[in-house]
C-alpha cells in the first residue's frame, strides 16, 4: 500500500495544526515556525503551504509570498535577538518540503564558520578551477540565458 507523503511530513501537520509548532508568523501561501533543533537561538524555518520538496517547483505566487515571509521574519529575527545578520539558505532534501533557513548569525559563532569553509572550498577547490575560468563562465551564462 502506498503512503502519502502530506500525511507524513512533519511541515504539512504543522501547518494543518495537527502537529504542534511554533508559529512565529504566516501569509497566505507560507509559514514561519521556530526550528526545534536551532542552529542558534531564534532560528527560523519558512515553509510554503503546499507540500513541495524542492523551493524552484514552487509557482510565482508561492514564491513570492516564501520570500515575503523570510524577509519579515528575518526582520523580527534582528529586532528580537540583534545578530550581525541572518543566513539563509533553502533545503527540502531531509524533510521533503521546500523550507528556507534563517539563522541569527554573528562572525565566528559556528554557524558563520560553516559557511565560512564551504566559501573557502569554493575559492580554493583545484577541482572547481575549471568551472571559474572566464570561458566555462561564459558557457554557463549562455546555457542560463538562452531559450
Amino acid at each position: 500500500m502506498a503512503t502519502n507523503p502530506k500525511s507524513e511530513c512533519v511541515f504539512c501537520r504543522i501547518i494543518q495544526g495537527a502537529a504542534p509548532g511554533y508559529i512565529v508568523g504566516e501569509n497566505q501561501r507560507a509559514v514561519a515556525i521556530l526550528d526545534i533543533q536551532p542552529y542558534a537561538r531564534g532560528h527560523c524555518l519558512v515553509l510554503p503551504r503546499r507540500h513541495v520538496p524542492w523551493w524552484h517547483d514552487l509557482d510565482e505566487a508561492e514564491t513570492a509570498d516564501l520570500f515575503a515571509l523570510a524577509r519579515a521574519t528575518a526582520q523580527k529575527i534582528m529586532k528580537a535577538f540583534q545578530p550581525e545578520f541572518v543566513s539563509l539558505y533553502a533545503r527540502g532534501r531531509r524533510i521533503p518540503h521546500t523550507h528556507i533557513f534563517l539563522v541569527p548569525t554573528n562572525k565566528g559563532e559556528p554557524f558563520d564558520r560553516h559557511f565560512n569553509a564551504l566559501e573557502g572550498f569554493q575559492e580554493g577547490a583545484r577541482a572547481l578551477a575549471g568551472l571559474q575560468a572566464p570561458e566555462a563562465l561564459t558557457e554557463a551564462l549562455n546555457m542560463l540565458t538562452e531559450g
